[in-house]
């Protein structure tokens, strides 16, 4: 093993990377099926419509952060610390395939042809499994693949929730911001993960489900008697119904209530848009004008070691063990109902499952 070459494959959904970048980028979002749901004889033109309607409000975000998204620099940092973690298995190199902007996953699997890897181990910076994003990537990135002719044997890590790695990096994080909020009264704690359109998660996405797993993980690891915190939904758009509660909402009656927030991106690891302007400007400024005594953004857990540790983890996992698809268990994690889990067929469900849409108000930490 230590001889043999791995090619670790980054999933992230990528960012525009100049102004004039920002069109294309919103087309290629919504023209991707797991995104519209509709034939694509309806989903391109309207994909089209969207993004030339949606490119100068998404143009003024991206102007905040200096006319580009530092989702590539900060994946790419990610990459080179999840490479020095995993010298162990012998020559290993990590590339990135982003979803809906360059590096996208043609352009990479050419590179890794050219690396000529023993063994691919396809690694989403998603922590918790979606249909419009991990098995949407995946299955773009084995398109590429057959089309650049790699056919190396390859395993994709679906998911890791709670992974104990993730999972305290985060509460570390999480402790501080704690620590500030309190000086302003008894903080109320927001586990805020991108949101999806209820119908997604009714047809049995089980991404839902993972995200509060997460929150309760990172709940136990924090250990803070009678926390009070809830697991919320941002960055909706569209008309349809989408799953909540919203995260503006929970900021509205965190005002109303008179406490101050933390606020903590669990289903993102990387900052971009969604943490350092949708979080950071927009509902600070909410959290303002509703009367929240104090606000804090935690940081995604980016390159701290014990996260990176835990990726490296699950990659060994992944060459080592005798499955196609892992999750941090190895096997299913998902309670049976989800038909969107890929382990669905496999092995059987462990623990009891929880009701989607499930949120949690004060109780003792577990």
């Amino acid at each position: 093993m230590p001889n043999q070459k791995t090619a670790v494959v980054l999933f992230n959904l990528g960012g525009p990377d100049s102004p004039d970048a920002v069109r294309p980028f919103l087309f290629n979002l919504f023209n991707d099926p797991a995104i519209l749901r509709i034939p694509g004889v309806f989903r391109t033109p309207l994909a089209y419509l969207l993004a030339r309607r949606r490119a100068k409000p998404a143009g003024e975000i991206y102007e905040i952060l200096g006319g580009k998204s530092p989702l590539l620099e900060n994946t790419q940092a990610q990459a080179r610390a999840i490479e020095a973690a995993l010298g162990d298995l012998g020559e290993v190199k990590a590339f990135i395939a982003m979803r809906y902007w360059h590096p996208m996953s043609d352009e990479t699997a050419e590179q890794v042809r050219q690396f000529d890897p023993d063994r691919i181990v396809l690694l989403p910076l998603y922590p918790q499994f979606s249909t419009t994003t991990t098995a949407s990537s995946e299955k773009m990135w084995f398109q590429a693949a057959k089309a650049a002719g790699l056919d190396k044997p390859t395993v994709t890590v679906c998911c890791y929730p709670t992974e104990p790695g993730f999972i305290k990096a985060a509460a570390g994080l999480i402790r501080s911001g704690i620590e500030e909020a309190g000086a302003h009264g008894k903080p109320r704690v927001l586990f805020s993960s991108h949101g999806l359109p209820k119908k997604v998660v009714q047809a049995g996405d089980p991404y839902q489900w993972q995200c509060e797993r997460t929150a309760e993980a990172i709940v136990r690891e924090l250990n803070v008697p009678d926390l009070d915190w809830v697991s919320c939904y941002q960055s909706r758009v569209g008309p349809l119904e989408w799953i909540g509660p919203s995260t503006d909402a929970e900021i509205e009656r965190a005002g109303a209530d008179g406490v101050p927030l933390v606020v903590v991106p669990i289903a993102f690891v990387s900052e971009h848009s969604e943490t350092l302007v949708e979080i950071e400007v927009e509902y600070r400024e909410l959290a303002h004008e509703k009367g929240v005594p104090h606000f804090v953004r935690v940081p995604t857990v980016g390159v701290e070691d014990g996260f990176v540790q835990g990726l490296a983890r699950l990659v060994r996992q992944a060459v080592t063990g005798e499955v196609k698809m892992c999750s941090q268990a190895g096997g299913r994690i998902c309670p049976d109902g989800f038909q969107g889990c890929p382990q669905r067929a496999g092995q059987a469900s462990r623990g009891q499952p929880a009701a989607a849409g499930q949120t949690k108000r004060p109780l003792a930490a577990e």
